[in-house]
Order: C-alpha cells, then sequence, then structure tokens
C-alpha cells in the first residue's frame, strides 16, 4: 500500500496519550502500536494504566496483552512485533499510530538495534547453568568483554544473562558480536513525531488523581494476585506501583504512604521521560494536549 502512513505520540506519563491516539486512529482509519513496557503483559490492567476493552473501541492494539508476566520483553521482541504489525497493516490497508511512554523503544525503531541470536533448548539450557553463579558468570564475561561489560553491574542478572546468550549461540564475546551485527533502522521512512506537553505542577495532580483512581479500582487485589500466580521474580513485578504496593502488603508502608509513594516515584519517571524526549528525538511536534488534538483531529 504506497499510502500507508504513520506516526508517534509521545509524552511523560498520565499525559493523556492513549485518549488521543485511540480518537487519532479513529480519524485516520489506523490501528495503534502501544510503546508501553507494563501494557505489554496479560493480567497487569490496572497498575499498567491500559485502556479498557470499552476505551479501545473498534481500534484494533498492538503490544498490549501480548505476553505473560512471567516472560521477558525487550526491544529485540519490540522490534520484532512493529515489523509484524506494519505488514498486517499494509495487507489490511490500515495506517498506524504508535503510543506510549517507554520511548527508549520507538528511538531503537529509528536508529536500529542488532538483533540477538534465537536461543534453541539447548542454548538456554547452557545460560541456565552459567547462571547458577552469576559471580563466576561475570566474571568470564569481563574476561571475554571487558568494553562491553564495563556497563554492566556484577549484580545485574538481567543484562549478564543476555551477553551469555549471545556466547551460547555464537560463540563470540558480545563485543565482536556487536561490531559484526551494527544497527540498522527499522523506520526509514519519515515519522512524524508528537510530544505532549505538560506544566510540572499539573502533570504531578494528574499523577496523584490517577494513582488514587488506581488504588480505587483494585490495585491491591491485582497485585496480591499477580504475586500468587508469578511470585515476585519476574522484571515487571519491580514495576513503579508495584514494588510499592508489595511494600504496602508487606506491612512496610501504611495506605497514605503508599499513595504517596507511588505518586512521588510515578512523578520521577514522568521527568526522566521528559528529559529523554528532550534529548533523543529531533524534530517533534511538541505541545499540550489541546494545542495536539488541533494538529491531530481536524
Amino acid at each position: 500500500m504506497s499510502d500507508f502512513k504513520q506516526l508517534a505520540i509521545i509524552g511523560p506519563t498520565a499525559s493523556g496519550k492513549t485518549s488521543l491516539a485511540i480518537r487519532t486512529a479513529q480519524r485516520l482509519d489506523a490501528y495503534i502500536l502501544s510503546l508501553d513496557s507494563l501494557s505489554v503483559y496479560k493480567e497487569i490492567d490496572i497498575v499498567s494504566a491500559k485502556p479498557t476493552k470499552e476505551e479501545r473501541g473498534n481500534i484494533v492494539h498492538f503490544g498490549i496483552d501480548h505476553l505473560s508476566p512471567d516472560k521477558d520483553f525487550d526491544v529485540t521482541l519490540f522490534t520484532r512485533l512493529y515489523k509484524q504489525v506494519r505488514q498486517q497493516c499494509i495487507k489490511e490497508q490500515k495506517n498506524l499510530v504508535i503510543v506510549g511512554g517507554t520511548s527508549f523503544y520507538l528511538k531503537i525503531l529509528l536508529e536500529g538495534i542488532s538483533l540477538r541470536p534465537v536461543l534453541s533448548a539447548q542454548h538456554r539450557e547452557h545460560v541456565s547453568l552459567w547462571m547458577r553463579d552469576l559471580t563466576s558468570a561475570y566474571t568470564m564475561l569481563n574476561k571475554m568483554a571487558p568494553l562491553h561489560m564495563q556497563t554492566i553491574k556484577p549484580s545485574d542478572r538481567y543484562r549478564i544473562e543476555k551477553a551469555l546468550e549471545i556466547y551460547a549461540v555464537t560463540g563470540e564475546s558480545p563485543e565482536h558480536y556487536f561490531a559484526t551485527h551494527p544497527p540498522k533502522p527499522v523506520i526509514t521512512e519519515p515519522l512524524p513525531l508528537y510530544e505532549i506537553v505538560w506544566e510540572r505542577v499539573q502533570l504531578r495532580e494528574r499523577i496523584r488523581q490517577r494513582t488514587e483512581t488506581m488504588l480505587k479500582s483494585g490495585l491491591i487485589d491485582e497485585i496480591i494476585m499477580l504475586e500468587r500466580r508469578y511470585t515476585r521474580a519476574p522484571n515487571c513485578m519491580r514495576a513503579i506501583g508495584i514494588k510499592e504496593t508489595l511494600m504496602y502488603l508487606d506491612g512496610i508502608y501504611d495506605k497514605k504512604t503508599l499513595t504517596e509513594k507511588i505518586t512521588v516515584n510515578t512523578g520521577r519517571l514522568a521527568k526522566r521521560q521528559e528529559t529523554f524526549n528532550r534529548s533523543q528525538f529531533n524534530d517533534v511536534i511538541r505541545g499540550n494536549i489541546e494545542e495536539l488534538k488541533k494538529k491531530l483531529l481536524w
């Protein structure tokens, strides 16, 4: 489809991206791809603030309810998902709205990533054995790829495991693998990029209100269910909103402190998101929610 169009809507958490994206998708006859590292998981509904099925209406969403919480999701999987979604849009003569707060994924689409090798069951078994002794695994990798390991802490199980996966499949150090597999942009055509901006005080109030709404909607019960089914081991169980609720369940926080901690930590996340967006993207159309509505929904 030669007239396939796509655009991206970014902004800090609680900025109104979801509702704007849905209305934009309706106007453009588009599907939506979520850029959210938590909404990608099934059963994580309230704490992720993912749009309900009613809110999604007749708009097909991708990147939501994609994996179970005990599975890891990273930029490599997201890149593959984007390619699949783009092909489906073209096949079905739909446009695409990319939206979410995990802008790092969008940066990877624009600048590229070295795709990681596919692991077999045997490779996974080797990696699992190495990971039983994290200190030894880190020492081995540090001797093999000292420059690559400079940015990885000895306690960072996730990144150590990813480095071991490369070695298990290829027999190469991560440094050599990435040198011989340079990143290639996934999106090569122009991508209109819209960013919602808010005054800091206003955004903080929106975050506070959303936190209170989550708690009234059953946030604590959702986290109890997630812990029972998946334990605290998965990476997603360390997300903002989940980790604070677990501390409440442990008796460390009372209800008031829980609300305050989620609000403060979400506010800090929003600040990091704003900083990242300003520093990493060029030619961005920035404006408050009403200004962007005029541009996207005319």
